[in-house]
């Protein structure tokens, strides 16, 4: 745990711990169609075996209702569902047994429906997230605060928090989400300052590929660093186990959770004279199923090897044809270009049975 690490509430989803000093727990949500309980089981198995702790399902009407008591039975992580509009779906979502409502409460049809769902939630044991986002904010409030959207948000989340806190349920996870970085981060900030309650962090609608990793990584590292968060999601447009993946090399970059390997490689240069970037590329695939934490290295020349990459479990080192494989700085291979990678690949699984022993 960080020495700056926000103490927040203790909250318990389906067996799982999210704030009080827990570790970080990483989410992602299904991209199915939730009426199919079939492919839905299908993609979250996938999350799971990719890391995933707690995984979100869209809850459009009353069919997706119904299938959630087969997803909820056979689902190997607690199951949050997600409910717009129609507070309706969120009883009917208790009833078929979720860990977890994610609600807009401002969209859920008015206060007393908010407190009836409080109610049958507080009876069946389970959490609330209560999540506002900056492209859905009320006007009133809006208007109020001049258009201040930090502001507006954090006004729009505390009259939640009264709302359900005034009728005596505590188990609340908030969400303040922005698709602009800077937002999101003073609004997280914010609300750190003046709540207790733990926080699911995300950059929303941050779009996919490249540019919505780049804007998830900042946002969300910045936060982390400075001890606010105490669950996640990488919001990215396709495949949600990408989001997974993507969500524990944050973590791992600022030493706050362990998962698979971190694997380092030099930038390329004129030293370099191996496919260094064919090299990185085979040693992600090849380990890319490996839960256990490992620091590998790939390297592009000697220069960058045994002695900048020291720290490494694992790593080789290129030269002219040939490479060498070394272990904690010291080289222990030499092998020809060629060989080098089935060489530094049957050392890993030696390094792994180790490991395990």
């Amino acid at each position: 745990m960080r020495e700056n690490k926000k103490t927040t509430r203790r909250v318990e989803i389906g067996g799982l711990i999210i704030g009080n000093n827990a570790p970080v727990a990483v989410q992602s949500m299904t991209n199915t169609d939730t009426r199919d309980y079939y492919a839905t089981l299908g993609q979250i198995d996938a999350l799971a075996k990719a890391g995933c702790e707690l995984v979100r399902v869209a809850v459009p009407d009353q069919k997706a209702a119904v299938a959630l008591k087969k997803i909820v039975a056979g689902s190997p992580l607690p199951v949050a569902a997600d409910i717009h509009f129609d507070y309706r779906l969120a009883l009917a979502a208790l009833e078929a047994g979720v860990a977890k409502l994610r609600i807009n409460p401002g969209n859920i049809g008015g206060p007393q429906r908010v407190k009836i769902i409080a109610r049958a939630a507080e009876t069946c044991g389970a959490a609330m997230r209560v999540g506002v986002n900056a492209g859905s904010l009320p006007r009133k409030l809006l208007a109020e605060n001049k258009g201040d959207i930090v502001r507006t948000m954090l006004a729009a989340v505390e009259e939640q928090i009264r709302l359900l806190t005034g009728g005596g349920f505590e188990r609340i996870v908030v969400s303040l989400k922005s698709s602009s970085v800077p937002e999101t981060v003073h609004a997280c900030r914010e609300f750190a300052a003046r709540w207790d309650f733990p926080q699911h962090l995300g950059i929303t609608e941050a779009g996919a590929g490249r540019s919505g990793l780049i804007k998830s990584a900042v946002g969300l590292g910045v936060l982390l660093e400075e001890g606010i968060g105490d669950t996640l999601r990488v919001s990215l447009t396709g495949d949600p186990v990408q989001e997974v993946t993507a969500a524990y090399e944050i973590l791992k970059a600022l030493n706050l959770r362990e998962r698979g390997p971190v694997i380092i490689s030099c930038p390329t240069c004129g030293r370099c004279e191996i496919d260094l970037e064919k090299l990185v590329q085979q040693v992600e695939k090849e380990t890319q199923d490996i839960a256990f934490p490992l620091h590998l290295a790939v390297m592009g020349c000697m220069v960058n090897g045994p002695g900048e990459a020291s720290r490494a479990d694992l790593g080789l080192a290129g030269g002219r044809g040939e490479g060498v494989i070394f272990r904690r700085g010291i080289v222990i291979r030499r092998e020809s270009e060629e060989k080098l990678l089935p060489a530094f690949l049957a050392e890993l699984h030696k390094l792994l049975s180790e490991k395990k022993k």
